[in-house]
């Protein structure tokens, strides 16, 4: 047996938020260490969008400070919260200023590819026909490598009306799975934005949400009610071995 590829994933870090007086930095202070004394060291980290709350500069170097700990790779995309130009320009990602974050990395046997699912200043998601290509020939060019697909918004109905409002409508999430059906070797999709674990398939491949790092949304199904915060931080483990690719998440227990 192969020793696994991990890749750890954390999501909307919020880092300069303050919902309902919330404050994002020791939440994400006890999810790096927990990812610390996790018992494998992750071989990559993926940070699954709003890692800021504002899209400040200052607060992506300010996050970037507090990954550094995590002492592996860090691959981002932007979330509905985020700054393409201030993103890139900290991370030193791929492309030029407002344009998509769109790129693919090796992860030892793992082979990440972001997918920018962001429309500035909306919530929702979205991708031009363009985008769509471009993924197209970017799953095309390795089809043997076994493949996560990433992006924001995870392409799932969670059947809670005021998330599923702000996520990626069934259009969005057809047009992906044409694209996705016609590429095997991908084998998973991952997102965040939900700010709870969610799970589904979509074109026979599963999808999992991950937790946020800041705090999570109570399962309420009740049209137009308003939102209940629950104070459980969390992360997403991606394992790869032997050609099989397994997700888990964690909860990170946290008081003040």
């Amino acid at each position: 047996m192969t020793d696994p590829v991990l890749l750890v994933q954390l999501s909307d870090l919020h880092v300069g938020g303050s919902e309902n007086g919330v404050d994002p930095i020791p939440r994400l202070e006890a999810v790096i260490e927990a990812v610390r004394g996790l018992p494998n060291r992750p071989d990559a980290v993926l940070v699954s969008g709003d890692l800021t709350d504002d899209g400040a500069a200052g607060g992506y170097r300010l996050a970037r400070e507090m990954l550094a700990c995590l002492d592996a790779p860090l691959h981002v995309i932007p979330g509905n919260h985020d700054d393409r130009r201030q993103l890139r320009e900290v991370f030193d990602l791929p492309g030029a200023g407002d344009e998509p974050v769109n790129y693919s990395v090796e992860v030892k046997g793992l082979r990440l590819v972001a997918f920018d699912s962001i429309v500035p200043g909306q919530d929702p998601g979205d991708f031009p026909p363009e985008q769509l290509r471009w993924l197209d020939r970017e799953l095309a060019a390795r089809p043997e490598s076994p493949t996560l697909l990433a992006l924001h918004h995870p392409p799932l109905a969670t059947g809670i009306p005021e998330w599923d409002a702000i996520n990626l409508l069934a259009p969005q999430r057809e047009a992906l799975a044409g694209v996705v059906a016609r590429h095997p070797q991908v084998r998973a999709i991952v997102g965040g934005h939900l700010h709870r674990v969610a799970a589904s398939v979509l074109a026979g491949r599963p999808v999992l949400a991950a937790p946020s790092t800041y705090w999570q949304v109570s399962p309420n199904f009740e049209q137009e009610e308003k939102y209940c915060m629950v104070d459980s931080p969390g992360f997403a483990i991606h394992a790869l071995r032997d050609g099989e690719l397994c997700s888990q998440t964690e909860s990170v227990p946290f008081s003040l």
